[in-house]
Order: structure tokens, then sequence, then C-alpha cells
């Protein structure tokens, strides 16, 4: 499972670096914390499906682009 997350944080910071957006723009458009960003990055959490989808609407993307 940690794989899971880990593959998931690398997809995350991948797009959102592609669309040039610091993680605290999108902490702060997702209402979430930063440091809880960085470690959703480096894969130390699992997240909520409700927190990816979230995610992935401030990046405007589909899920499917951040999922392992």
């Amino acid at each position: 499972m940690k794989d899971l997350a880990i593959q998931f944080g690398v997809k995350l910071r991948e797009e959102r670096k592609r669309l040039g957006i610091s993680q605290d723009k999108m902490a702060l458009l997702a209402e979430i914390d930063r440091s809880y960003v960085g470690r959703i990055e480096r894969g130390e959490v699992n997240i909520t499906l409700e927190k990816a989808y979230q995610l992935a609407e401030v990046l405007g993307c589909d899920i499917r682009v951040l999922l392992p």
C-alpha cells in the first residue's frame, strides 16, 4: 500500500510542477495545510478519495492522471 501512496505523490508533484503551482498555492486552493501537501507528495500519508478528487479539481485534471 505504501507504494501506491508514493506513486500518487509523485504524480501529484509532477502535475503541480507542470502547471507551475507552488505547494503553498495548491494547499490554499484545496483548503489543506501546506505541510500535509508535502507529506502527500512524499507518500508519507494515505489520503481519502475525497482529498484526491479535491486535489485533482484544484489542478484542473481528471483524477486518473494522478492515480498509479
